[in-house]
């Protein structure tokens, strides 16, 4: 499968946060194959609008590394169970990729020859330039970084143009829409408002990795059929994060 040679997208290459509960679909815990599905077929879309795509996927429909921690277990194993979840889900969507005809790859921050590859940044790019998805699973390779922050470097390594967090939202606001029925969307924002203001869409880290390497964050409603490759056109509701230029 080859990337089409008019990239159509504002944005040539891509990497993609998407959530581990988005996996859960209706379902309280675990992996619901039909929504696996669903967002398979918006990234297969986002190919053929002519992006090369990677992903970050969380682990949280299985296991949280904070949430164990705040239980009291060792804050580092709990967080390396948390990486383990995030391999569960790669694969979970990486079949789903591979079912609908899109070549996909897995790499893992933790070696794990026998179900996917190890992390080489010149591979994975290969990958991507070949016109195959790579899943970035198993967060960093180190406990106390969330997979937030894990996307924003593995974006920062791949060259990207941009970072893409589908939410259960249409972009960022004050406070939780689904909560305060006054909270306000934001078009746009920079990092260091994303920052000063303490809004809840990344990790403090993840925003500095991104804003030290000049990555837009673009969050969207990943459950609005056909949000990310508007996104990617620039249409449709979302919150762009970006600093201005110069």
């Amino acid at each position: 499968m080859t990337t089409p040679e008019t990239t159509k997208t504002r944005y040539k290459r891509v990497l993609l946060k998407v959530s581990g509960e988005a996996l859960m679909g209706d379902q309280s815990y675990g992996i619901d194959l039909g929504t696996v599905t669903r967002i398979a077929s918006e990234v297969k879309d986002a190919i053929s609008a002519g992006a090369q795509v990677c992903l970050v996927i969380g682990g949280g429909n299985i296991f949280r590394g904070l949430s164990g921690a705040a239980s009291g277990m060792d804050r580092a194993t709990a967080d390396y169970m948390g990486m383990l979840a995030t391999v569960m889900n790669a694969l979970a969507m990486q079949n789903a990729l591979e079912s609908i005809g899109v070549d996909t790859r897995v790499q893992s921050a933790i070696p794990m020859t026998s179900i996917s590859e190890p992390y080489i940044r010149r591979r994975a790019i290969r990958h991507m330039e070949k016109g195959r998805v790579v899943i970035f699973a198993a967060g960093t390779g180190n406990p106390f970084f969330t997979t937030d922050t894990a996307a924003a470097l593995r974006a920062a390594e791949m060259g990207c143009n941009a970072l893409f967090k589908g939410t259960q939202v249409d972009g960022v606001y004050s406070a939780d829409p689904k909560k305060d029925p006054k909270a306000t969307r934001y078009d746009r924002l920079t990092h260091h408002e994303v920052i000063a203001r303490d809004l809840k869409v990344m990790d403090a880290a993840a925003i500095s990795v991104s804003r030290e390497n000049h990555i837009p964050i673009i969050v969207f409603n990943i459950h609005q059929k056909g949000g990310f490759v508007r996104a990617l056109l620039g249409q449709g509701p979302c919150t762009v994060i970006e600093d201005a230029a110069g």
